[in-house]
């Protein structure tokens, strides 16, 4: 396997918010904790020592809750030691989150993952005395159905459909079998096909819900490598969670923490694109195939398209006795994640690091430790046969990110037998121009518009030369071009990352286990560029 790298912000599809975060930028030192280096990890583990989701007894209902929810899997001999390990004060976890995705939903699922998996071995290994776990938080309370059901495969979308409402994870799996016939039709019939027909249909089709599907299939993937999976629509881990949903009914302390922040970050670059904007109150009720926002209205509170409303005492009574039916939203949903685990770390992609440092100032206030902010393995997998041909073609990597009209004008430019480039042309145009402003300036004023005028009429005229001939240029070597087209067509389908749009089973069908042993054995989480993988 050979792997090449590039700097996130020459890729191009990375926010300047992110970039600047790498790059360490000074002015956003406030917006997170630690910066992720394996230095940074003795002084996190340090404060979260201290933290109440280290205590024995929030420790001892988190072991409690995953074993129940593993009743039912063949667990590994790693995975159960991990969970067994949560009880000791000298484990913490390296977490990573992501949707219920149909078959896993992206590719970059298994980036999210193997990140978390290896940073806790990385850890490890730097500090011995320590056990570091990596989880998958399951997110089984999203209720944005439109965002899961479906995957990529090869350039067709396998979509389930149906009418969904609620909470994702206790949507019946029913239907699946459907997709699963369909998409049987496109795999073969290979050995690693047969594979992964026999993985959709043991999670799909022999479970009742979505989250025990999702957990079966992350479980089957991951399981060799001790990955220890969550679901935390829980009402054991809820009640952990109540004295922050009774703070937030009452006081709506993230919207007022959540809303300066935003224009903090707004005023140290204009450029930096907020990703969510808090609600007075950020909470949602669950129950009964209902996920409604809770909202504060003529004194009471009331969840959204319902009948139910409560007075404040009347609300925390319901708190109490039913903690399962206050779910968090983006808002607060990374502060029971760190409330309910001894974590040190979350992993996510740009838009999910963006929107965790809105949060910052809201954790300080109700004191809960800010993880360290990782963001994720990003990975463009070529075949050999695709690295040849690339090769061939002279086609770099950084060529390779511009978008569709800049890489072929770059590529038509470079190959051509013929200048197509009239910048020195122009440059000696602007210096004859130039002369004359000059001289308009000595002479008549009132010359001086002629001569802008002039010169304009004839740069638009290079311009137009230039690209009449770059036209002409795509025509003549139109075999060429169309190869290249081709070639970026299959690396970024859409126009698009790979990562974002393809899922697993494409490579799986031609890789196999082998997908994601050469994953692990070559990502490096605290390598901070993206990276280019030949198979």
């Amino acid at each position: 396997m050979q792997q090449e790298y590039l700097p996130f912000k020459t890729t191009g599809y990375f926010s300047s918010l992110i970039c600047d975060y790498l790059d360490e930028k000074k002015e956003l030192k406030s917006f997170y904790n630690r910066f992720p280096s394996a230095e940074s990890f003795k002084d996190q583990i340090e404060e979260k020592r201290h933290s109440k989701s280290v205590s024995t007894s929030h420790r001892s209902i988190l072991v409690k809750a995953l074993k129940s929810q593993y009743k039912n899997l063949e667990v590994s001999e790693l995975t159960a030691q991990h969970i067994d390990n949560l009880n000791s004060e000298d484990t913490f976890t390296i977490t990573t989150g992501h949707q219920l995705n149909l078959f896993t939903g992206p590719l970059y699922f298994l980036y999210k993952i193997v990140s978390a998996i290896n940073l806790s071995s990385e850890l490890k290994e730097k500090y011995p005395e320590y056990n570091f776990v990596p989880v998958y938080w399951m997110a089984t309370e999203d209720h944005d159905f439109d965002e899961i059901n479906y995957f990529n495969f090869k350039g067709k979308k396998f979509q389930w459909n149906r009418v969904a409402s609620g909470a994702v994870g206790e949507l019946s799996t029913e239907g699946l079998d459907e997709v699963l016939k369909l998409f049987s039709q496109d795999l073969g019939d290979n050995r690693n096909a047969q594979t992964l027909k026999k993985l959709f249909e043991e999670a799909y089709l022999k479970h009742d819900n979505l989250a025990d599907a999702t957990r079966f299939l992350a479980n089957e993937l991951f399981k060799a490598y001790g990955l220890v999976i969550i679901d935390a629509n829980d009402i054991e881990l809820k009640r952990l969670f109540i004295p922050y949903v009774e703070k937030e009914l009452e006081h709506q302390v993230s919207f007022k923490k959540v809303s300066t922040t935003n224009n903090t970050l707004s005023e140290v670059d204009e450029s930096y694109k907020i990703q969510v904007n808090p609600r007075e109150i950020n909470l949602f009720y669950l129950h009964e195939n209902v996920r409604e926002r809770i909202v504060f209205e003529d004194d009471v509170y009331k969840v959204l398209n319902t009948d139910l409303q409560w007075s404040l005492s009347e609300i925390q009574k319901v708190i109490l006795n039913y903690p399962e039916r206050f779910s968090p939203n983006v808002i607060m949903r990374p502060l029971y994640q760190e409330v309910i685990l001894p974590n040190l770390c979350y992993i996510g992609g740009g838009g999910e690091l963006a929107y965790w440092m809105q949060l910052k100032a809201y954790f300080d206030t109700v004191d809960v430790t800010f993880p360290i902010l990782l963001l994720r393995n990003s990975v463009l997998i070529k075949t050999k046969k695709q690295a040849k041909k690339l090769q061939n073609l002279d086609i770099s990597n950084e060529e390779l990110f511009l978008n569709r009209d800049r890489f072929i004008n770059r590529k038509v430019r470079k190959i051509s037998n013929i200048n197509i480039d009239f910048s020195e042309e122009k440059n000696v145009l602007k210096q004859q121009f130039e002369n004359l402003h000059k001289l308009a300036e000595q002479t008549d004023k009132s010359f001086l518009g002629a001569v802008k005028a002039q010169e304009e009429k004839q740069l638009k005229g290079l311009d137009k030369l230039e690209k009449r001939l770059l036209k002409a240029q795509k025509k003549a070597l139109s075999d060429q071009v169309s190869r290249m087209t081709e070639l970026q067509n299959e690396l970024f389908p859409n126009g698009s990352l790979q990562e974002r749009n393809a899922n697993f089973s494409e490579f799986y069908l031609e890789y196999g286990d082998g997908l994601i042993k050469n994953l692990i054995e070559n990502l490096k989480p605290l390598h901070q560029d993206f990276s280019i993988i030949t198979l």
